[in-house]
């Protein structure tokens, strides 16, 4: 006997027992009986899927990798010796000493080691975490990871990696709320087999306790920043260039990685060696003095950044397509710098305008240019890279274009006044533009379109608002609703109303609309009270 099989039903496995039996009919007559047993049984589980699962992107190790082995050294050896009590290792330290770029490089090399579970997150925002996590639950078939609540996915998949025998690595990448991301450390597992690392600037009591050890994250050593020069040179068959000026530039730029990357970039694009790289950064560093605001270099090393990043850009918009590379990488600041698709750049109007009103001007007598295309567009992108002020990786869909969060400050920093309201816009536009229609069949790309409008909220000042509120505003905020991120959502929607409330007014439309999401939100979390309250005021301000 077979049972019937629908599309969409649950295949159960039946079994049929028939069993004759002698029974009596009357005084002589024997009937031979059949009893007929039916028993329906559950399918047997399938088997585990042991194929590896990867969630998130991890970054491309950058050129000329140094594997800095003193430090390796020192974070394996707090592994081994903490390795029945330290789950996590926080790589603490300040921008641009390379935190990231290790914490790839372990990503990288448990890839290549068959890790069975392997997650990279951005997490400078909590929310990126829950939609990470909640991802990884689904894709490791944990129990109880239906989908439907992606807070409930994200604890089912921390419970996962408490029991599970499969091997896993979590990154939790530039890890900036700390208070807010307590509930999403692992816990140590049963066995041996889990490791996360974190990487943060923070480095409070917050980083330490509870199976977390935090590893402080320096620059170079002098040797590892002459071996990057002479690495990265000879890639690019420009060994000429390292001179005797080699150690008086990477002392000049304090060891820094990401001061070291820009410096070396342009020595090879503009065929400069050494000692001429250094007298022309010396310059530009002794200027920046009296020009840079007093927060400039909360770091100790704005000052190497900005300089760096002000003569590649010098150079960058002289060269085809000529006077864009300033305001790309202005407008690429506002953003995410974790990510975002370069569809921004290639599909939307918002960009190639802005590019237009903004590049730098042609020298005098110069024809005027044409309107920029979104093909220009693209070629500023690949100009930044070729200068390493920028990641470009097309083949990353989502996070195609990454920069530096320390070169994203400096060029924060040196955008005149009068033009940072256009390009908080340009910024907003083409997000909203490229912003899925159906995003239950773009969850990826819509967590990252919600991280580059919370990148881009967080240095906007009010702009956003001026005149009404910017619809990418709302779009963000009814995205998390519709992602199940609630506790994301409420927070989202407390700062809109607050915000609407003090420059809007309470009985503006946007005021209105921020309000009646917020009591959504508040019901859909369960805090009817709340949600109440904030109906009645809305009642109250019509």
């Amino acid at each position: 006997m077979h049972s019937a099989v629908g599309a969409g039903s649950r295949v159960e496995h039946t079994e049929v027992e028939i069993r004759i039996e002698n029974s009596t009919v009357g005084r002589d007559v024997f009937q031979a009986g059949r009893d007929l047993t039916i028993n329906n049984h559950p399918a047997p589980p399938p088997a585990p899927d042991r194929r590896p699962v990867r969630v998130g992107a991890v970054p491309p190790l950058a050129s000329a990798f140094q594997p800095r082995p003193g430090l390796r050294e020192e974070i394996d050896r707090a592994r081994e010796r903490n390795a029945t009590v330290v789950l996590t290792q926080v790589l603490s330290g300040g921008g641009g000493v390379g935190k990231s770029q290790l914490a790839a490089h372990y990503a990288h090399r448990a890839h290549a080691e068959g890790v069975d579970v392997l997650v990279w997150v951005n997490a400078a925002e909590t929310s990126q975490i829950v939609s990470t996590y909640a991802t990884a639950a689904q894709r490791v078939g944990a129990p109880r990871a239906d989908g439907q609540d992606a807070e409930r996915d994200a604890a089912t998949f921390l419970d996962w990696l408490a029991v599970t025998e499969r091997s896993w690595l979590v990154v939790l990448d530039d890890l900036t709320d700390l208070e807010g991301a307590q509930r999403w450390w692992p816990r140590p597992p049963v066995g041996a087999n889990g490791r996360m690392l974190a990487t943060t600037r923070r480095r409070d009591a917050l980083v330490t306790g509870n199976g977390r050890a935090r590893v402080d994250i320096g620059t170079y050593t002098t040797a590892e920043a002459i071996d990057y020069l002479r690495e990265r040179l000879a890639e690019a068959d420009a060994s000429h260039l390292l001179d005797d000026g080699a150690a008086g530039l990477v002392e000049a730029l304090d060891l820094l990685p990401l001061a070291l990357a820009h410096a070396a970039a342009y020595m090879i694009n503009e065929g400069v060696g050494c000692t001429a790289y250094l007298g022309l950064f010396t310059d530009r560093a002794s200027r920046l003095e009296n020009l840079l605001p007093p927060g400039a270099d909360t770091d100790n090393y704005g000052r190497r950044v900005t300089a760096s990043l002000l003569l590649a850009l010098d150079a960058a918009d002289r060269r085809e397509p000529a006077g864009l590379a300033t305001a790309a990488i202005r407008l690429a600041a506002r953003l995410d710098p974790a990510g975002h698709p370069d569809t921004l750049w290639t599909t939307t109007q918002a960009v190639t305008e802005h590019l237009t009103a903004h590049r730098t001007p042609p020298p005098p007598g110069a024809p005027v240019p044409e309107p920029v295309t979104t093909g220009q567009a693209r070629a500023a992108l690949r100009l930044l890279h070729h200068y390493a002020l920028i990641t470009h990786t097309p083949h990353d869909t989502h996070r195609a274009v990454r920069l530096h969060a320390l070169t994203a400050r400096a060029a924060r920093e040196n955008t005149p006044p009068t033009q940072i309201p256009a390009t908080v816009h340009a910024a907003a536009d083409a997000l909203h533009a490229i912003w899925p229609e159906h995003e239950h069949t773009a969850r990826d790309l819509t967590a990252v379109l919600r991280a580059n409008t919370d990148t881009l909220t967080d240095h906007a000042d009010d702009y956003l608002w001026q005149p009404d509120a910017h619809p990418v505003l709302f779009l963000a905020g009814l995205s998390l609703s519709r992602a199940d991120l609630i506790g994301a959502a409420v927070t989202h929607w407390q700062h809109l109303a607050t915000v609407a409330e003090r420059l809007l007014g309470d009985d503006h439309p946007d005021t209105l609309t921020a309000c009646g999401n917020l009591a959504t939100s508040y019901g859909r979390a369960g805090r009817t009270g709340e949600a109440l309250d904030r109906v009645e005021r809305g009642h109250a301000a019509r």
